[in-house]
Formats: C-alpha cells, structure tokens, sequence
C-alpha cells in the first residue's frame, strides 16, 4: 500500500475508534441519567414470591431480603410494605426468608410474582396513603409549573421534601406523617424530570447540579405563602440540591436547617454505580463519565471540592451509612468532621441508598424530632 494510502486508511481507522468510543459513552451516559420512571439501584435484584400467609411473606433469599426494617414490596402492578424478619425459618428450605407482612397497598402478592424491596414505602399521595387532607399546587419555575403536595400544619417552620434518584415524591410519605405530627407544614415538591413537571432541556438527570433552581422556586413559594423558615430534607441527589440551595439561594437566610439522607457528593462515583446498575460494561464506566460531562455540563467537582464546606452556615443533620454503594458514606463524614460545629452525622449500617429511614423508622424519627425542635 502506498504512503498516502496506508495513512489515510490508518486516520480513518483512527477516527472509526474514535467516534465508537464517543457513542459507546453517550450510550452509558445516558444509560446512568436517562429520566423516566424510577430504577433499580446497584445490588437491587428481583425476588420471586413463594407464599403469603397470614401477616407473613416468604421471599427468596438473598442480601436485600434479610435487610432489616420496613421496605416497599414492588412488581408489577402490585405495591405491598413488609416488616422485619421474622425469626421462625420456613419450613425445608434454605433459601427463601419470611418478613411480615403489613399490607397490601396495590394488586394482589401471588405465589411467582417477581418483585423488588424498595425504601418507597406508600403508594398514591398523602391522602390515599397515608389519609393525610393536602392541596395540589403549582409552582412556578424556570422551565414551567413544578407540581407539589402541601400537606398544612400550625407552624411557621415548613418542611421542603425532595426526593432523590429512582424514586418520586411518594418517597418521603415515609416520614410525612411524622412531620405532620409535629405540627409542621410539609411541601413535597416534583422536579424537573418528574412525572408532570417540565423535562430537563437536554432530558438527563443532573444529579442536583441544575434541579436545585427547581428547589429554590419553592423556597420561593413557601416564603411568598407564610413560611418564616424552611428546613429542607432531601434525600440523594434531593440532598445534594439542598446544599446548593443553602450556599447559593438568595433565599439562603431563610433556609433554617438541612437534613441530608444519602447525600450525593460525588457525582462522578454516583454516575459510575448507575451506569453498572443499569447493564453498562465496566470498560465504558470512564467513557460514561466524560460523555455526561460533554452531554450535561457536569463539570463541577464534587461538592467537597468546592466552597460548600467552607459556605456553609445552616445547621446540618446527615443520615448516612457504610453499605451505600451509589453515593459512599466517606464524603458526609468528611464534611461532619470539617464542620463539626454546624453538622452531625447519625450512621445508620445495614441499609441501602436513600433507606436510612426504613432501616430504624423509630431511631430515624427520634433523631429527626430533636434536630427540628430548636428550628421550629
């Protein structure tokens, strides 16, 4: 073959590679942050239904089903919340576990059902979930109406719940009604992304970077509508909209508290778990990461890396624990030890991302009321 040719052949050889990696990223970028309906997390694994008893379900066993606490049971068309582990085995087998069964929310649990354990407790809204009486309100945000849940209460202290990754504003009714108990008004907001609220422009995930406007649009309305202050309990990349709220709203004065769960402080560690979760072979992960970057502008560093730690100036609850495998622990006790004044770090072990809650609801709870009370 001639010079020119073998070099020509070679550029475009080159450039075949080239433009295959490019599409092999943006398929695993967009594998990681596609919006949509909520998804499995890393270690998530389908169980199969066995038999149901009398305030009993058995379970294949495995990891997640021997977890304790109180989880969602979730398939197709069927939504059931189930207990602990109960301590009698079943019967001549080894590998199926019995949890209690607290009920049955949607469908019906049949013998062969494939399902998942999910920290989304309660289907429906506040009303059909939990017979809590609530207003639909919209409001209004950079890109359109942003639909909310408000649940009202006595207090000038309201409560902005936010929800994080593969998960609705149907996750926190996990501890609606305890903030309803404590007299407080709760609004629990839908972002971008979220089913009846606008898209994203580009219709990816930005893990908290751009959806906090959406946050700060609704410390906006809690403000315009008679809250003296908010605090902000978000869960995922839900917590880590409320730190970018808490440093760069110009409502930041107003924002008493945090309460983080999980938070994502790493967005790449974050996007990497997603991707394998989601089937992305291990070899695409550092492509997934640079095509999220090109696609979404996530060009920021993780939030330690940037003067959060240092702007700081909210009081700050972090639930967290070790067994977190999409966004790790190590980050929130990084920020706890920085700012040991300001934040504190309950552990909650055995419990999965944005589960802290359903690992210890009693625990969880009690923790939350001494945080809030001062802030009320």
């Amino acid at each position: 073959m001639r010079p020119a040719k073998a070099t020509a052949a070679a550029v475009t050889t080159i450039l075949g590679v080239g433009a295959a990696a490019v599409a092999a990223g943006r398929y695993a970028s967009d594998a990681a942050l596609a919006g949509g309906s909520p998804r499995p997390f890393p270690g998530d694994r389908r169980l199969t239904v066995h038999a149901t008893a009398a305030g009993q379900v058995t379970l294949t066993r495995s990891f997640a089903a021997l977890r304790p606490g109180t989880y969602g049971l979730a398939g197709r068309d069927t939504h059931a919340i189930v207990g602990p582990v109960l301590d009698r085995a079943p019967e001549g087998s080894a590998d199926t576990v019995v949890r209690r069964l607290e009920r049955v929310t949607r469908g019906s649990l049949e013998p062969g059902a494939r399902v998942r354990l999910t920290p989304q407790l309660h289907s429906g809204d506040p009303l059909g979930g939990l017979g809590l009486d609530y207003e639909d309100v919209e409001i209004p945000g950079e890109l359109g109406p942003l639909p909310a849940w408000f649940v009202p209460g006595d207090r000038d202290t309201w409560v902005i719940t936010v929800h994080g990754l593969g998960t609705t504003r149907e996750h926190p009714l996990n501890v609606l009604d305890f903030l309803h108990s404590q007299q407080l008004p709760v609004l629990d907001l839908a972002y971008r992304g979220d089913e009846g609220a606008p898209r994203s422009p580009d219709g990816l995930a930005h893990l908290g970077e751009s959806e906090w406007r959406d946050l700060d649009a609704a410390i906006r309305h809690a403000v315009r509508y008679g809250a003296k202050r908010v605090v902000v309990h978000g869960w995922s990349t839900g917590a880590s909209m409320a730190l970018h709220a808490a440093v760069n709203s110009a409502l930041r004065d107003r924002i008493a508290g945090l309460v983080l769960d999980s938070p994502v402080m790493d967005w790449r560690v974050t996007l990497r778990a997603l991707a394998s979760a989601r089937g992305v072979p291990t070899a695409l992960l550092p492509l997934a990461v640079r095509a999220a970057q090109g696609q979404t502008g996530l060009h920021g560093a993780p939030l330690l890396d940037t003067s959060v730690p240092e702007t700081l100036d909210t009081p700050t609850l972090i639930f967290h624990g070790p067994d977190d495998t999409l966004a790790p622990w190590r980050p929130s006790r990084e920020l706890a030890a920085l700012r040991p004044e300001l934040v504190t770090l309950h552990p909650v072990p055995q419990a999965p991302h944005g589960a802290m809650w359903n690992a210890d609801p009693a625990g969880y709870e009690e923790t939350l009321r001494r945080f809030l009370t001062p802030l009320m």
